[in-house]
């Protein structure tokens, strides 16, 4: 059987998973659902103009898709975080993201592409960035005094991983993330990549290398219930593994939405038989890069309606709440659980 490139990372910790999760003597009894976007509506040198009717087409098709759909167990609606880069800033693209957030349909949220970074850079472009979403869009939020982010990486290098150290180039990442205020990396899976970290289908801990050698996420410790904080930076990992019935082949599981490999139901069953849990609860972390016109078309023309449609008829055949989440609020679940809270919503 031929297996996905770089398999050997991941598939020995998806296997031991696979296992742990058939043994299991509970059952989940509510889904945490977050479409996190690599939004790049400057993406492969697309013009102000064409960025500028990217995000129209967000703001318009969006609010009424959510608004259409079914509203979850605590009678919210949809919500969809745009992880906006920092090097396509332009106020009147984050304008546009910001009204669809103050409309109450989603989240921004920090992305960033690099190379050859320096620490210092580092700080000041994630500093200087997370300014102006606050104070110029209302965007971000406060948590003990400071302005608290989601992140991804463009890419997918995050703390230097690539194999051949571009894309990043900057080691110690992991504590730079939590030290500016990074509250969970929303980067993984990013397989068939190279930069696809060992530990998958988990919430958890990671730890900055004490030799700053890149890579730190490859090994952590599990989020579980009542167990609190055991590291730097919280892990949300979306669904990965192998999927089969389609095809002769297996075909990789991300839990990517693109237009080349639109939601199924079969792939929404393989996501809650996949995604992380922490206690009772299931957390689906789902990715896309939904400016690009490929991915956009699809997902804005039917497939977000039948994403949603789907994932609540699986919730309710599997008899789970259903919970539709921001990063935000989906980070806010499991720190929830993390630290004992019994409140849920």
């Amino acid at each position: 059987m031929n297996l996905p490139r770089h398999a050997e990372i991941w598939l020995a910790s998806y296997l031991k998973d696979r296992l742990r999760k058939s043994l299991r003597s509970t059952k989940p009894k509510r889904a945490w659902v977050a479409i996190t976007d690599h939004y790049e509506p400057l993406g492969r040198g697309a013009s102000k103009e064409t960025a500028f009717g990217r995000v129209a087409q967000w703001r318009e098709k969006w609010p009424r898709i959510a608004d259409d759909a079914l509203r979850d167990a605590a009678s919210q609606r949809p919500q969809y975080s745009f992880f906006y880069p920092q090097e396509e800033y332009q106020c009147d693209l984050l304008n546009g993201l910001a009204e669809i957030v103050r409309l109450g349909f989603g989240d921004v949220e920090v992305h960033l592409h690099h190379d050859n970074e320096q620490r210092e850079s580092f700080i000041q472009k994630i500093t200087d960035y997370c300014r102006r979403l606050t104070e110029d869009h209302g965007l971000l939020r406060q948590q003990n005094g400071r302005t608290v982010f989601g992140f991804i990486h463009g890419n997918w290098a995050l703390d230097n991983s690539s194999p051949d150290g571009k894309c990043c180039g900057l080691n110690g990442e992991i504590s730079l993330l939590r030290d500016l205020g990074c509250y969970a990396d929303f980067t993984m899976p990013s397989a068939p990549s190279a930069t696809q970290g060992r530990i998958v289908n988990q919430i958890y801990w990671c730890t900055n290398n004490p030799d700053n050698r890149p890579r730190s996420f490859d090994h952590g410790i599990e989020a579980t219930t009542g167990g609190g904080r055991r590291g730097d930076l919280l892990m949300i990992t979306g669904p990965l593994g192998l999927r089969f019935g389609e095809r002769l082949m297996p075909h990789l599981e991300t839990g990517e939405l693109a237009g080349y490999d639109m939601p199924t139901p079969s792939r929404v069953r393989r996501w809650f038989d996949l995604a992380p849990t922490i206690g009772e609860d299931v957390f689906i972390k789902l990715h896309t890069h939904g400016a690009a016109d490929w991915n956009q078309e699809s997902l804005l023309n039917g497939g977000l309606e039948n994403l949603l449609n789907w994932l609540a008829e699986e919730a309710e055949r599997r008899n789970i709440e259903i919970h539709w989440a921001t990063a935000w609020q989906m980070y806010q679940a499991a720190s929830a659980l993390i630290h004992g809270s019994t409140n849920m919503e």
